[in-house]
């Protein structure tokens, strides 16, 4: 994937260096802007950008301002080069957004390593889910196999919502989003009042997580999820849709159906050593057991406990 990245610079002479530093690795193309032109680099949305304070008509830290404030550039990394001395004018610069401040004259190797680390952790971090904050699959398949190697018995807890297309659509996204964000809120409640070392909670994707613990008392951790959400999540409906205890939502053929407010279907997988050849046995584990919790209506948990083989 090519990584974009704009330069903030009233003189071409630092993007031909950079590209010069950079001409083996052609996933990373620099392109010089000018200041009159800082609506453009917004709009492309690059991976990086680089202000160059030397050369420009304008504070650095104006700029990063105002790429900060634009919405589809609110997380994307600035770095400001800059002769300017005084801790005061650095402290400045970070206040408002940069990541990393590099005085100028430049040292080739410093600014190509800091380039390619800011990235490199922008990659890492993109591996997160922007919406609930909490490690996506990358992370969730490490952490799992991390587990199972070790040999020693943990538990893989699958949860997701039932009914959550409908309230999508009666709703709207910007609502669902509140919903998963709720959903994401109680289970890491809950699963980290338990055990604050050993647990973890990912978000798979949209109203699917995964939690996994050492603790053996699923029960209870999956009665308290269920009684949070369930007294909780009323609050995600009108008061009109709580009373009723269901929604109304029009199908393909314009026919209404009634939904049930938004459950919580847990489905729990014991692993000990032995049982599992690998990690992609237990996803399949997991999600029979989820989708046995998924059929019975309202918010619920089931717990495969089948032993191992040995």
């Amino acid at each position: 994937m090519i990584q974009e990245i704009y330069l903030v610079d009233n003189d071409v002479q630092l993007t031909n260096k950079l590209n010069e530093i950079f001409k083996k690795e052609k996933i990373y193309k620099f392109t010089n802007v000018g200041t009159s032109n800082i609506v453009e680099a917004l709009n492309s949305i690059p991976s990086l950008i680089i202000i160059n304070e030397d050369t420009i008509d304008v504070k650095a830290c104006e700029l990063c301002r105002k790429i900060r404030t634009d919405e589809d550039n609110s997380i994307t990394p600035i770095l400001v080069l800059s002769s300017t001395e005084g801790h005061e004018h650095k402290l400045d610069i970070l206040k408002h957004g940069a990541l990393n401040y590099i005085r100028m004259p430049m040292n080739e190797e410093y600014i190509y390593y800091t380039i390619k680390n800011v990235l490199q952790l922008l990659y890492i971090n993109r591996r997160v889910s922007p919406l609930t904050g909490l490690p996506g699959n990358v992370q969730i398949q490490a952490e799992i196999k991390k587990r199972w190697l070790s040999k020693k018995v943990f538990a893989m807890i699958y949860l997701d919502l039932d009914n959550f297309k409908a309230y999508n659509d009666v709703y709207g996204f910007i609502k669902g989003d509140e919903m998963i964000k709720f959903t994401a809120r109680t289970i890491l409640k809950n699963v980290h009042s338990q055990e604050c070392d050993s647990s973890f909670v990912g978000h798979i994707g949209g109203d699917d997580f995964v939690a996994i613990v050492s603790s053996t008392d699923y029960d209870t951790l999956c009665q308290n999820i269920i009684h949070d959400f369930d007294t909780e999540v009323v609050k995600y409906f009108t008061k009109e849709d709580a009373r009723k205890g269901f929604i109304e939502v029009a199908n393909r053929r314009g026919v209404i159906e009634q939904f049930p407010l938004t459950s919580i279907s847990i489905g729990i997988v014991e692993v000990e050593k032995g049982r599992f050849n690998n990690i992609l046995e237990i996803g399949e584990a997991g999600a029979n057991v989820k989708h046995l919790a998924k059929t019975i209506q309202g918010s619920t948990y089931i717990v495969d406990r089948r032993k191992s083989k040995e």
